[in-house]
């Protein structure tokens, strides 16, 4: 286990590798094996409503009251997310909201806390 590399996340020391990728088991932070080659390759380019960059692991509140689809819930105003994780596509925010569950968010709809 010694030549398993820390976790870049959360510099965790409990890696194990998954197919084609490492994953820490403490923050479920995955990256792909050649993570040395796409160092330099800055891959996504995400900002919140004011513009800031967002990394994974930040904490964003949500500026507007956003429905969820295919239920009677709503995220209301000032909800906090933290511990977010970005990914490709339309909705880009992967999260975990309290009272709610999983969820993915767009960006332009949080601001970074």
């Amino acid at each position: 286990m010694s030549d398993m590399p820390n976790c870049p996340a959360c510099e965790s020391t409990y890696t194990y590798e998954d197919g084609l990728m490492y994953v820490c088991p403490e923050c479920a932070h995955e990256w792909p094996k050649d993570a040395a080659a796409d160092a330099g390759d800055e891959g996504l380019s995400i900002r919140d409503a004011n513009g800031n960059p967002l990394q994974d692991g930040d904490t964003v509140t949500v500026i507007k009251d956003l429905k969820v689809k295919g239920s009677s819930l709503v995220v209301k105003v000032g909800t906090r997310v933290k511990n977010i994780r970005l990914v490709g596509g339309d909705h880009d925010i992967d999260c975990k909201i309290d009272g709610i569950g999983p969820m993915k968010l767009k960006s332009e709809f949080v601001k970074k806390a």
